[in-house]
């Protein structure tokens, strides 16, 4: 029987096999107080890890749509100031056009974001901002907690796409001032792909705007969640919410600082081996930006190509991830996210370590070992 690759990605994650079986059963009526309880435990669970009190709504649809729904309802004709320094960060600039006067405030892919072009942007009268607080397509952690405060000072709304951050590292989006914040359940939360999750808060629910995309209404999630059973406006992906719920409760159980001091542990050890290599990190962090906790991106030392050590990676049956768009080739990413441990990053690490030297390079040190004295 052929074994199953392990994905070492920045999403989509390994699936616990009770979240996989989850999917397994026979369909249920999605108006049944079954499935309201389904989606009750869902949100109990979200809220933690989002750090909210706020409303919180599950769609069927990718992080994406949970962008574009935050941006749609509440960015609709108005100006949008938009932090860039990623391509997710790209992505939010490139939906907040399609429905504001959106201002791109761009950085290097992988270096601090500009947060005094952001305060004069607020100042000429930016009404929404837009943030990535994870940006895995260049490895870093961008400052939620410093945008959310200009925002407040300016009293501007703050969208901040958390999709690969909440579940595996300290978000606390009502602490920061967010006003719609974002997840998708592919991620952190080692959940099957195809869910947004988004939470809204009392400002924004004040200030939406009119007529937004049918499908993605928020106003018509919140109206439906609020009933007896909890439901959803439409039809739900119901394999996927069942999935959701396991992988929420499996939160629980770990519990959330647990959980967070886990993917801290397991990027720290990625971080010593790609350094114990003599490899350097992609991110040029400062005080304010860090490393991100779910992804490690590295960069490619000299000669060694990209196809052709992942390439090697992945025949001894792991998938890490390449560079994206002007970064392919550059830098390679390794994800920790959501259900792997020590056991699954030494393999990747030790695949990696051997994958280097067969496409040339020869490591300076023992990445496995830098690794194993941070895990042990």
């Amino acid at each position: 029987m052929e074994k199953e690759p392990l994905l070492m990605l920045p999403g989509p994650v390994p699936m616990p096999e009770r979240v996989r079986f989850a999917m397994s059963r026979q369909a249920i009526n999605h108006r049944s107080a079954e499935f309201g309880a389904a989606y009750a435990d869902c949100v109990r669970v979200l809220k933690t890890t989002f750090g909210t009190a706020n409303d919180l709504f599950v769609i069927s649809g990718s992080g994406t749509a949970g962008m574009e729904a935050a941006v749609s309802n509440i960015g609709k004709d108005k100006e949008i100031a938009c932090l860039v320094n990623g391509k997710f960060g790209e992505r939010l600039f490139k939906i907040s056009q399609r429905y504001g006067k959106a201002h791109e405030i761009k950085s290097g892919w992988g270096t601090p974001l500009d947060l005094a072009a952001l305060e004069a942007q607020l100042e000429k009268g930016a009404e929404v901002v837009t943030l990535v607080h994870n940006e895995t397509s260049a490895g870093i952690k961008n400052p939620a907690e410093e945008v959310g405060k200009l925002c407040r000072k300016h009293d501007a709304l703050f969208i901040m796409d958390g999709i690969t951050s909440i579940g595996g590292d300290i978000v606390e989006a009502d602490k920061w001032s967010v006003d719609i914040a974002i997840t998708g359940s592919q991620k952190c939360l080692a959940a099957p792909a195809g869910l947004a999750m988004v939470s809204v808060s009392s400002r924004a629910w004040e200030r939406l705007t009119k007529n937004p995309p049918y499908y993605l209404d928020l106003a018509a999630y919140k109206k439906s969640a609020a009933g007896k059973p909890m439901e959803t406006p439409y039809t739900p992906a119901v394999p996927l919410f069942l999935a959701l719920r396991e992988a929420c409760l499996i939160i629980e159980e770990e519990g959330l600082t647990a959980r967070i001091a886990r993917h801290q542990k397991m990027s720290h050890a990625v971080q010593a081996a790609a350094k114990a290599w003599g490899l350097s990190l992609f991110p040029k962090i400062d005080k304010l930006h860090g490393y991100s906790t779910t992804v490690t991106a590295v960069e490619y030392p000299e000669g060694v190509k990209d196809d052709v050590m992942r390439g090697y990676i992945k025949k001894m049956g792991i998938i890490i991830a390449g560079g994206q768009d002007h970064l392919n080739g550059k830098i390679f990413r390794i994800g920790n996210m959501g259900a792997v441990s020590a056991p699954e990053i030494l393999a990747t690490l030790a695949a990696t370590q051997i994958a280097l030297k067969k496409s040339g390079y020869t490591p300076k040190g023992d990445g496995v070992l830098a690794a194993g004295e941070v895990l042990g």
